[in-house]
């Protein structure tokens, strides 16, 4: 069984990478190591950040560590609000707060659109569905003593709603609908949230890749290479 270590303490997080890498992982996560102080997400992309996390973490930690970055980009917002995803609405926000401040900004930028419109006179109204368009992304970063190993990326596009809806996931999943699909990823079943997600894109290529490198538990071996930051 490979083990690894997840340098987050978001539960959630961590179980749903341990769910979508099945029973030949065990998948740990910061809790179990309270030493570990937080990095500093300094970085300017999802892939910066996972980097940074990934190979901090691992400094301190025995084994393999992987470290996420990721969050929603809506195109309207011009990629807002992007690696602040989870601080949208502030440090300690909570998932709810971010999501209306999301709204607000997208009902805004529709308000304005339509005020622009009527003072050119091109007489286009458009409400929030027509600035919708939105992806999530996730990066993650695989490492060992320190020594980056790969980086693996998901994105999957999808649309914003005007009103949350679900009680699965967390973060902006009661807002985003994935393109093919009726329901937000907080009203889809796990198992099929867990088949599409950008995270499970992301895990299924670091999967992969540790399969290719028949890395041990002691996290020997090498090779870098990846996606590029999103």
């Amino acid at each position: 069984m490979q083990h690894l270590i997840v340098a987050t303490r978001n539960a959630h997080k961590a179980r749903e990478i341990q769910r979508i890498l099945g029973p030949d992982f065990a998948v740990r996560d910061l809790s179990d190591y309270p030493q570990i102080s937080k990095t500093a997400e300094m970085g300017k992309t999802f892939e910066e950040n996972a980097i940074l996390k990934a190979a901090a973490a691992s400094k301190e930690l025995p084994g393999l560590v992987i470290a996420d970055d990721s969050g929603l980009e809506v195109y309207a917002l011009d990629g807002a609000p992007g690696i602040y995803s989870a601080r949208y609405a502030g440090q300690n926000a909570s998932d709810k707060e971010n999501i209306d401040k999301l709204l607000g900004e997208l009902s805004r930028r529709a308000m304005w659109h339509n005020f622009a419109s009527c003072d050119s006179g091109a007489g286009q109204v458009a409400n929030l569905r027509h600035f919708a368009s939105a992806r999530f992304c996730c990066v993650i970063a695989l490492a060992h003593e320190g020594e980056l190993l790969g980086t693996f990326e998901g994105t999957v596009e999808g649309t914003i709603v005007e009103r949350a809806s679900g009680s699965h996931g967390f973060g902006y999943d009661p807002i985003f609908v994935p393109n093919g699909f009726g329901q937000t990823f907080a009203e889809l079943p796990a198992e099929v949230k867990n088949n599409i997600s950008h995270r499970t894109q992301a895990t299924r290529a670091l999967a992969a890749k540790l399969a290719a490198l028949k890395l041990s538990d002691q996290g020997l071996g090498g090779g870098g290479g990846g996606a590029p930051g999103c």
